[in-house]
């Protein structure tokens, strides 16, 4: 992990939205806007739960707001349903890119799965082309704004389906033309990255990264099998590993609790001492009860426990018509909770810059960037 150059971080009193940011973790299919949805169900004829765009919006909060990664995943159903023509994958990957960059986000990985989007008969080429469509209009209208922003798809496989070796396939089919990276999703619980080893093993065969779900709604055996199996280059969400670090409490020790020893199992030192990537997404977490083994509230999430402990963490929305975030409402969390300051903040966001899966030459362009960026607020 790179050293911030900046040499001491001014107070943040300012918005953070301005902050330049970088987005690894984050679905098309959960990042709508609920007026698109309305417009869009309207014309393929599905039917929503509400019709107005802040009632349905509330919807989806209070849906995924419910401590069960099932029922969070339920609410996709809808977003799904009219992300099933050209012109539906067009506009929504066009507004997902101009809803970024409104955020500050500089360079966005963007993941979804096109097997869920062939329902009106779009072919598996056909889904991408239209998502990369929507996308570079949207850099283009960002661009035309006067501001930046890169993109990239990461082309997901179901992990409970039977096509990992032809999505797998069709990611490095299109590898010049828009995608960056491979990942699996959905219901991790059950359905180890192991039922996709061959299609791994292509991808690494044709040097494609991937990033896999993993330590979400699983715990120790899912990563594992993530980086052993999926060869994964970076663990969406990974945030489970910490049920492989041990803490324990001085008894001695003042009313702070301070701790008196940390030791780290043999898979949580592989992680942290490689610097693999944790995508974590701490709203989301803590909506789909993934940390709720470590108690309540943001306060016991261990994102920061991982980070002080060294861990190559990096932060992320996940869904944020779901979870109702952005990236920067999840800066302000940190802030707010753990006391995180602009070297904090510069260190996470160098952290997902390096981590990405853009080429070394952009990559270093990048980090130089933000870190000119970041050097600017003194």
């Amino acid at each position: 992990m790179t050293e911030p150059i900046v040499d001491a971080a001014p107070a943040i009193d300012f918005d953070l939205k301005s902050l330049p940011k970088v987005s690894l973790h984050d679905h098309l299919d959960g990042g709508l806007r609920p007026a698109t949805i309305i417009e869009l169900a309207e014309a393929v004829g599905h039917q929503l739960p509400s019709t107005d765009p802040v009632a349905l919006g509330e919807w989806f909060r209070e849906s995924a707001d419910s401590g069960s990664l099932v029922r969070y995943l339920e609410t996709f159903d809808h977003t799904i349903a009219v992300m099933q023509t050209h012109e539906g994958l067009v506009r929504v990957a066009k507004e997902f890119v101009e809803d970024l960059a409104d955020d500050g986000v500089v360079y966005g990985e963007v993941r979804w799965a096109p097997e869920q989007h062939l329902q009106k008969g779009l072919t598996l080429d056909e889904v991408v082309e239209a998502v990369q469509e929507g996308l570079e209009a949207g850099v283009e209208a960002v661009s035309d704004s006067g501001r930046e922003i890169q993109v990239g798809q990461l082309i997901t496989a179901m992990r409970h389906a039977d096509r990992g070796q032809e999505i797998a396939e069709l990611a490095v089919r299109h590898r010049h033309k828009g995608a960056v990276g491979f990942d699996i999703a959905g219901a991790e619980d059950g359905f180890l990255p192991s039922r996709f080893r061959d299609a791994f093993t292509y991808l690494a065969q044709q040097n494609f990264p991937a990033t896999v779900h993993a330590g979400e709604a699983a715990g120790l055996d899912s990563i594992q099998s993530a980086l052993v199996d999926g060869r994964a280059l970076r663990l969406g969400h990974g945030v489970r590993v910490a049920e492989d670090i041990m803490v324990e409490f001085d008894d001695d020790a003042d009313a702070e609790g301070t701790v008196g020893l940390v030791t780290l199992g043999d898979l949580s030192s592989w992680i942290r001492d490689r610097g693999i990537a944790l995508e974590i997404c701490p709203s989301s977490n803590l909506q789909t009860g993934a940390v709720a083994g470590f108690g309540e509230g943001i306060e016991s999430h261990p994102v920061d426990m991982l980070y002080q402990l060294g861990f190559n963490v990096t932060i992320n929305t996940d869904n944020r018509l779901m979870s109702g975030v952005t990236l920067t409402d999840e800066f302000e969390l940190l802030v707010e909770t753990f006391d995180y300051d602009l070297d904090d903040l510069l260190e996470l966001t160098l952290n997902a810059a390096e981590a990405s899966f853009l080429p070394l030459e952009e990559k270093e362009a990048l980090v130089e960037y933000i870190n000119d960026a970041y050097a600017n607020l003194g």
